[in-house]
């Protein structure tokens, strides 16, 4: 067999090991039987393959009794726990959150650490950063080896090819090198993602299986002190591309606006809490950003606007009207009519930002000749990011596994 043969046969083989891995974590514990059905390879390979992991350590067989206590023991196949190992980490503007999860995905423990509003260098919080990965992995009793991948999120800008964040609403353009800062923290490889993309990557996981077709794009809008956007795109393989464009800071108006990036007009600093904030209280449009409003604030804000507040039920509206009119260009740009999924905290106001959205919306050509996009409500967040952190980080591990 000439060497090109030999790559090619192990990649297969190694792409089937993955979707044999891939469907025991969604799905199982599975039957030698689902297993095939799921992945579509043959009985002989799905035993090939079962026994070689099995083998590896990476999955187990369980024997459960038949139905009625009667025939032999069914087989199912299920990961094995210990496996592999995934750090998950949130930064956000008010706290930075570490989740560890096992080789099926499971979280079995976290820390959640408030963060200091005061201000601190790159250097101070990469050594809390790394303080507190140690103090995650020193109460789990694992060894450092156990540890595959660390994976980390923030808003901003993260570096594709590296796991450095060259812009964040939390260090500005102060960069960080997470991956610098855990050189030596054993054999992990580390990774860097916007939020946004890995909120995508879950709930198109997510609506797949629930909608049991495949979906053809999506997009997501967080609300909060930042705008974030995630965009999924079925490429020409039929996988979905997922991106996270810079929407909150792209230029949505010559208002005079200051955003945090230092820029004005930005949709952001109309639609995020401290632009929000700013107009409600009619205050200059060039006023310094607030650093964090707490949720506490806005909830004053609202509950004002749905008294009759006018300041505060317009600075609502002209959040909606930079947030709908951002979505009509990149509904423009994509040439889709895609579901638009609404996350994150400012999710509650969405009473008063709809009507803006709505008119942002209807100002674009796409919108008026295809219709409105989909619009779905979903709140939990948090959980999607850590979905979307471990679903990336165990798919890589899989591909990478009983080669």
């Amino acid at each position: 067999m000439t060497t090109g043969a030999k790559a090619s046969t192990e990649a297969v083989r190694q792409q089937n090991n993955g979707l044999v891995l891939k469907a025991l974590r969604r799905d199982g514990p599975l039957a030698h039987t689902d297993i095939s059905a799921l992945t579509g390879l043959s009985s002989a390979t799905v035993s090939a393959i079962t026994g070689m992991l099995e083998k590896g350590g990476l999955i187990e067989r369980r024997e459960v009794a038949s139905a009625g206590g009667r025939g032999r023991p069914r087989v199912l196949f299920a990961r094995r726990a210990d496996a592999a190992h995934v750090i998950a980490v949130r930064i956000s503007s008010h706290a930075v959150q570490y989740s560890l999860a096992d080789f099926r995905g499971t979280m079995i423990d976290r820390i959640e650490e408030a963060r200091d509003q005061g201000p601190a260098s790159a250097r101070q919080f990469l050594e809390g950063f790394t303080s507190a990965l140690n103090r995650l992995i020193a109460r789990s009793r694992l060894p450092a080896s156990a540890i595959s991948i660390v994976s980390i999120s923030s808003k901003g800008l993260a570096d594709r090819e590296g796991a450095r964040l060259s812009w964040s609403p939390v260090f500005g353009y102060e960069p960080l090198d997470f991956e610098a800062a855990l050189h030596g923290f054993g054999e992990a490889r580390v990774h860097l993602f916007n939020e946004s993309l890995l909120v995508t990557h879950a709930l198109a996981t997510r609506l797949e299986k629930t909608r049991g077709v495949p979906l053809a794009s999506l997009a997501t809008l967080s609300l909060s002190h930042s705008i974030g956007l995630g965009v999924a795109l079925r490429d020409r393989h039929g996988e979905l591309d997922v991106r996270a464009p810079n929407f909150g800071h792209m230029l949505h108006a010559d208002d005079g606006k200051l955003c945090r990036c230092g820029a004005y007009g930005c949709i952001e600093a109309s639609a995020g809490f401290y632009g929000i904030l700013r107009m409600a209280f009619e205050v200059p449009p060039d006023t310094i950003p607030a650093q964090f409003v707490p949720l506490a604030e806005m909830e004053k804000i609202a509950s004002r606007a749905r008294q009759g507040h006018r300041a505060s039920q317009y600075a609502f509206r002209q959040a909606g009207l930079a947030l709908g009119e951002g979505l009509s260009r990149l509904l423009s740009l994509a040439e889709e009519t895609m579901p638009i999924a609404i996350t994150g905290p400012g999710t509650r106001f969405m009473d008063l930002l709809q009507r803006g959205i709505d008119e942002g919306l209807k100002q674009s050509l796409h919108v008026k000749v295809r219709g409105a996009p989909e619009i779905l409500i979903i709140t939990e967040e948090e959980t999607l990011v850590f979905e979307g952190h471990v679903d990336r980080a165990l798919t890589e591990i899989e591909q990478g596994l009983g080669g």
